[in-house]
């Protein structure tokens, strides 16, 4: 393995396994300080893998297996057999023994122990002392892909299940590829099956060789975690004693009640699901987890069942309390502050419950917690023909010759051609019918639409005072705009300023006012080229082409792309070529096709920051922090395949000082100070 590519391994687990290069580097027999580690329980990518969030925040709330710097989890990404040997010791609760400078400065006997990280000497000591290994293992393999089988015999040993795993060699395997599984391993996925830590896939194999993701792997700790006593003390069993309030959770546990806070980003899992804090119900038995203080997990064990009512609302909700009826009685029962209410499919709140809804009702600690109404009192039904465009919250109808005025609710529903609008989208003319409850208009259904008036043209001039120039067969007309009026362009809702001159379009109007407007054929932007010969100053940019130079002047929002990064039009260099287009005489898009300074080669001296890899494990970039006029500035460069290396490996670490040097913002060699 070359030098660079010891350096790229090492850095990839750093960023898998925890949160910096900190949390895994020799502590010297120095306790780490808890209160300077963030911990992190959720993560920006795992839509893919809802399954794995669970186990994943489980995990992470023991800081056995963690996330990535930027947020991310990467759960499809397969792991390494020194990440999953790593993440057993923590589970087995000796992820201090394994950092503590004895085991650390263990003198390894496998023939590859100079492949195994520093970092990790400590738990290859550790994972050996508690017969991780086999006996007849002379090597770690540290940087390959841990597969099913090897990572559950791994697990397996975790729970000191070794005797039981030989007592069932002979077992036979229900999976269709059991052949592929090795005598010696057999007892092993035997016992896994059994404790409930694996399952076959779909298909009924167990495909041992497949290498374990990320999300698996999480899952297949987790499980196995749940089998092991829970290290240390904080992890806590009890019984929900109050609902959630002030961020804080009270639990009773063996007869004493305790307080906690719960962390901004708590995961809780409750009834297969993950929800929020309100949803915690008192009488919840669960198991929480603690770090510095704060709850950063909680699993209900338990789900407490709560009580369920049925009746009829007799009363407006008042002083947050509900009036039912149910066989002649009536009763009266106080509202939760959280409670959840549904009328209609629509969650609402309380006080939208109508006299004479029939409702199934949930509650906890002799509170309502949820009011679902299973049958809505049936409102006043009209119909009619819009006689005047809505104003000030009220509708005209006319039916029969008489004209009624109908006040709206504020949350009317109203549909038009089969969407959903807003009031000002009804046009005079429409036929509707309309629904009513306490005497305002609750949903209105147009069942037939006014004609409005078209027309097409191409703009003349850009919107001013509200009102659109149009061409067509060299006539030039005014329209006013409608105060609601609705454009679209290149497929996108704008507003009518963004219309351009040449833009051809189709209008429709009512009372002679425009009310939409759709652009059918855009205006082209004007395209040129040429050398940038002078710093843009003033909103200018001078181009020179032929000879002959040109003054631009650039749009407020100009799009400027340098390098394939989007850049100010101050970062323009002179010497720069450049394409550009403009739109109105204003320069709204540039994009420098050659830079000056491409060849230029740089000698940084700076602290590293952090980097990335490509899919081989080789360095893809690396970023520097260096301090220029006073101010830090962190700069992300990438790195040549055959970039050269230099300098002590154990000092590439965040914060430390590294040399760069480069052509093009390409790193080629890098010097480790």
């Amino acid at each position: 393995m070359t030098f660079k590519k010891v350096i790229a391994t090492g850095l990839a687990f750093v960023m898998i396994m925890g949160s910096g290069t900190a949390v895994l580097a020799k502590d010297n027999g120095n306790k780490k300080d808890d209160s300077k580690v963030q911990i992190h329980l959720t993560f920006d990518d795992l839509q893919s893998a809802e399954w794995a969030i669970r186990y994943i925040a489980s995990l992470a709330s023991k800081r056995v297996f963690e996330g990535y710097e930027d947020g991310t989890f990467k759960p499809h990404n397969t792991v390494s057999r020194i990440e999953a040997i790593t993440a057993a010791v923590r589970l087995m609760g000796l992820r201090s023994q394994a950092e503590s400078a004895a085991e650390m400065s263990t003198h390894l006997n496998f023939k590859d122990a100079d492949k195994v990280p520093s970092w990790a000497v400590g738990y290859v000591a550790v994972a050996l002392e508690n017969d991780l290994f086999s006996e007849n293992d002379d090597m770690v393999q540290p940087q390959k892909e841990g597969d099913r089988l090897w990572a559950t015999t791994l697990l397996v040993k975790a729970l000191k299940l070794e005797a039981q795993a030989k007592a069932k060699m002979n077992t036979t395997l229900p999976f269709k590829d059991a052949k592929q599984i090795p005598a010696g391993a057999v007892g092993y996925v035997a016992v896994a099956i059994e404790k409930g830590l694996i399952d076959g896939f779909e298909d009924n194999t167990f495909r041992p060789n497949q290498p374990v993701t990320r999300a698996q792997l999480a899952a297949l700790l987790d499980r196995t975690g749940g089998q092991l006593p829970e290290q240390g003390n904080n992890t806590i069993n009890g019984t929900v004693s109050s609902v959630v309030t002030n961020n804080t959770l009270s639990i009773t546990s063996s007869g004493t009640t305790s307080t906690y806070p719960l962390h901004p980003d708590v995961f809780i899992y409750r009834n297969g699901a993950k929800v929020n804090a309100s949803a915690l119900q008192v009488g919840d038995v669960v198991k929480v987890r603690t770090f510095n203080g704060q709850i950063v997990f909680i699993e209900v064990t338990n789900a407490v069942q709560s009580i369920i009512y049925s009746g009829t609302v007799s009363a407006a909700v008042t002083n947050n309390t509900l009036t039912l009826t149910k066989a002649g009685a009536t009763s009266t029962l106080p509202l939760h502050p959280d409670v959840v209410v549904y009328r209609n499919g629509i969650k609402v709140s309380a006080y939208d419950l109508k006299v004479g809804d029939e409702v199934n009702i949930r509650t906890s600690d002799n509170k309502i917690i949820y009011i679902e109404v299973t049958k809505s009192i049936v409102p006043i039904s009209s119909s009619g023909t819009i006689s005047a465009t809505v104003s000030n919250n009220v509708l005209k109808l006319t039916k029969a010759g008489v004209t009624t005025s109908y006040t709206l609710h504020p949350d009317v529903v109203i549909y038009r051609n089969g969407v959903k609008v807003t009031a000002a989208s009804l046009l005079v003319g429409d036929e509707v019918n309309v629904r009513t409850s306490d005497n305002k208009v609750i949903f209105i259904e147009v069942t037939q639409t006014a004609q409005a008036i078209t027309n097409s043209g191409t703009v003349s001039a850009v919107v001013s005072n509200n009102v659109l120039k149009l061409q067509k067969s060299g006539v030039t007309f005014e329209l006013i705009l409608h105060s609601d009026v609705i454009v679209y362009r290149n497929g996108l809702k704008v507003n009518a300023s963004d219309l351009k001159v040449g833009d051809e379009v189709n209008i429709r109007t009512t009372e002679n006012k425009v009310i939409y407007i759709e652009v059918t054929k855009m205006v082209q932007p004007i395209t040129n080229n040429g050398t940038v010969s002078a710093l843009v100053s003033n909103n200018e940019l001078k181009l020179t082409k032929s000879g002959v130079t040109t003054v631009f002047t650039l749009h407020p929002d100009v799009v400027v792309y340098r390098n394939g990064v989007k850049v100010r039009a101050v970062d323009l260099k002179v010497g720069d070529e450049v394409d550009i287009r403009t739109s109105d005489n204003k320069v709204i898009y540039i994009e420098v096709t050659k830079m000056i300074d491409a060849n230029l080669p740089f000698d940084l001296l700076g602290k590293l920051k952090g980097t990335t890899l490509n899919a081989q494990g080789e360095l893809a970039t690396i970023s520097i922090t260096q301090t220029i006029n006073g101010v830090e500035q962190t700069t992300i460069y990438q790195v040549s395949s055959g970039v050269t290396i230099s300098g002590n490996l154990a000092l590439f670490k965040e914060g430390n000082l590294i040399q760069l040097k480069g052509v093009n913002r390409l790193v080629t060699n890098i010097t480790i100070k």
